[in-house]
């Protein structure tokens, strides 16, 4: 029994969105670990920086003090000072001749014609001050050339690590694409498909010869995967199984029934039995075909066929009041058989949970068949049809919509169901057309 979709449809915020690719994991890790590489070398530079330029001013303005302390000597000796000494030379920075003069000694690294240079300054009499000047050009040097090393050899190893990052990651992400193709595989029916990844182990694989290679996380995941796949796999073939020996063991005790049901009297009842019979036959014969659809042994006979009569004829054979619209003809390579059941099984579907008018319509080898009753269940539009599922206590849409995908995939067509906003199923068989 169908039911009406729920309106989900909002309105939607145009809001900025990132490219695709910057969701991916690689993408992720290689901008953390760039971020962290570059945290971790700033890091290291600047505590290499400091240490070094601590102990190389250190030793410049310990260089200058003992020669503060000897131009003091001399000077109270009444000695000639050094080139490098004097009294309120000229570029002592004020801050230090300011210092001085307030009784105490200081050293500062200061300019000196365009040279870096260590200045030691002291008090001398006649509130003057005795400063000494000591070439820093080497040592600024020093730390320039230490400053670019670092630069470089932090760029040099953010761009190794990253690169063997890279590296490592991509390994990783390159098996958890593996593993994510085999779940769609899977999804999409193919119960064989297997992860085997190498890193689950011989013994997780079935095998007792050869190393067993530690797992990791994506290993588990893919083995987890794969037996999930074996368990689904075997559960099924459980199924297929059972709902073939079903039909067949029914086969017999109906064909009986049937046969009997001729035998009695004209009547009502003979009526309603001769009718149930011939529902449990139509069922019987429809999980044999579900069976054979699901073992994959169905084969095509291929045949040229023209849509538009094809589908006049599976409207007629119905009996029912279908109106056919063909828009655009056309020739396509097909089974004949397959084709008229899928189509039949839609007309009837949308005459028995539809409302009239129900209109089948052929556009190039697009055959759509829509009628105006509530339309599909939200779940059958999501999901495709599932045999006998209920909700809510209804009856659900039993097998023919089953037998028409299934019968759909085997021609290589794309059966679609789908609710209109102005009321209706509509369901959309889309045929190869090569």
């Amino acid at each position: 029994m169908r039911r009406p979709a729920l309106s989900t449809a909002r309105a939607l915020r145009g809001r900025p969105g990132l490219p695709r690719w910057t969701g991916t994991l690689a993408v992720k890790a290689a901008a953390f670990i760039t971020v962290m590489c570059c945290a971790l070398a700033a890091l290291l530079g600047v505590l290499v920086h400091v240490q070094v330029t601590n102990q190389t001013v250190g030793q410049a303005r310990h260089q200058a003090l003992q020669r503060l302390t000897q131009a003091t000597q001399r000077y109270e000796a009444g000695d000639a000072l050094r080139r490098d000494a004097g009294l309120d030379p000229r570029g002592l920075p004020r801050e230090l001749r300011d210092l001085a003069l307030s009784g105490d000694r200081g050293t500062m690294v200061a300019d000196r014609e365009g040279r870096p240079t260590m200045w030691a300054a002291g008090p001398a009499d006649g509130g003057r001050a005795l400063a000494v000047a000591v070439d820093y050009s080497q040592q600024a040097r020093t730390i320039a050339g230490l400053d670019r090393a670092i630069l470089w050899s932090s760029a040099l190893a953010i761009g190794a690590t990253l690169l063997v990052g890279a590296f490592a990651v991509t390994r990783v992400t390159r098996r958890l694409h593996t593993t994510a193709r085999v779940a769609r595989r899977i999804s999409a029916g193919d119960l064989d498909a297997r992860v085997n990844d190498p890193r689950t182990g011989a013994r997780a694989r079935g095998r007792t010869d050869g190393p067993v290679r530690p797992q990791d996380e994506v290993a588990a995941v893919a083995a987890a995967l794969d037996s999930m796949a074996s368990s689904l796999q075997g559960k099924l073939l459980a199924e297929q199984r059972f709902t073939a020996d079903v039909a067949h063991e029914l086969r017999t005790p109906l064909t009986g029934l049937h046969a009997a049901a001729e035998l009695l009297p004209p009547g009502r009842p003979t009526e309603l039995v001769r009718d149930r019979v011939a529902a449990l036959r139509t069922l019987t014969e429809d999980l044999l075909e579900i069976s054979r659809l699901d073992t994959g042994r169905e084969r095509l006979e291929l045949d040229t066929e023209q849509l538009g009569p094809l589908a006049g004829r599976v409207v007629r054979a119905a009996g029912s009041d279908t109106e056919v619209r063909v828009v655009r003809d056309v020739c396509v390579e097909t089974d004949r058989r397959r084709l008229e059941r899928v189509l039949g099984n839609l007309v009837a579907n949308a005459h028995r949970h539809g409302r009239r008018p129900v209109v089948l319509t052929v556009d190039g080898p697009v055959v759509t068949v829509r009628d105006h009753g509530e339309g599909f269940p939200e779940y059958l539009v999501a999901h495709g049809p599932q045999r006998f599922r209920t909700e809510g206590g209804t009856r659900g849409h039993g097998l023919g919509l089953t037998i028409a995908a299934g019968q759909a995939e085997v021609l290589g067509a794309r059966l679609e169901f789908a609710n209109l906003p102005d009321g209706g199923a509509v369901a959309t068989l889309r045929l190869p057309t090569e």
